[in-house]
């Protein structure tokens, strides 16, 4: 059965913003929300995936990017995804009384992925996936595994990602953002038996 939000809980919110020479970025996120986005990289397919992130993790996401585009999309991507694991990880404070872990089979018509995860603050990504042409729209696919990284990285997640099969490179990364998201809901719920405690017989995560 799945328990209501408690209202009486401090909210857990995220916001960053990171201005360099090469992008300028501001993000909100809430980790209590309803799947409520507005997403703006100046990179279509990069939007439509933060979107499908949102949606079904049911984090709010408000993501303002304007990147160096002109030189290329290096900067944008990594940059965006830094940000948004940093307000991630604000959101998360402690991470007292939250799941910790998740996991999720992703299919989408031929493709299915398998992606596993543990809010530990040990960032690690193990990736198995790829792709067999160099553009999703305008984004070139080999960001698409730096994204993840950097998202992992400073979150403070151990984040592993499996293409199991598929084809589509369309359906493959659509499968694994939205196997990132279930994951991520499941993880990032409060859970009620744990009484705000932190998830570790350390008494903290990410030392």
């Amino acid at each position: 059965m799945t328990s209501l939000p408690d209202n009486s809980a401090p909210a857990r919110t995220g916001s960053v913003s990171r201005n360099t020479a090469e992008t300028k970025i501001a993000i909100q996120v809430d980790l209590d929300g309803t799947g409520a986005y507005d997403v703006s990289t100046g990179i279509g397919f990069l939007d439509h995936m933060v979107e499908q992130f949102s949606r079904h993790s049911l984090i709010d996401v408000t993501m303002k990017v304007e990147g160096d585009l002109h030189v290329d999309q290096h900067h944008t991507t990594e940059d965006s995804a830094i940000a948004l694991g940093q307000a991630l990880s604000q959101a998360l404070g402690d991470k007292a009384g939250i799941g910790r872990y998740g996991h999720a089979y992703s299919p989408m018509d031929e493709t299915l992925s398998r992606v596993a995860l543990d809010i530990s603050g040990r960032p690690y990504l193990v990736w198995k996936a790829g792709f067999t042409q160099e553009k999703l729209g305008e984004w070139d696919t080999e960001l698409i595994e730096h994204w993840f990284h950097s998202v992992a990285q400073s979150a403070g997640i151990t984040l592993h990602m499996e293409l199991l099969y598929g084809t589509n490179n369309h359906h493959i990364c659509e499968s694994l953002y939205k196997g990132f998201a279930r994951a991520m809901r499941q993880a990032v719920e409060r859970d009620p038996r744990k009484a705000g405690a932190i998830p570790s017989t350390k008494g903290q995560l990410g030392g």
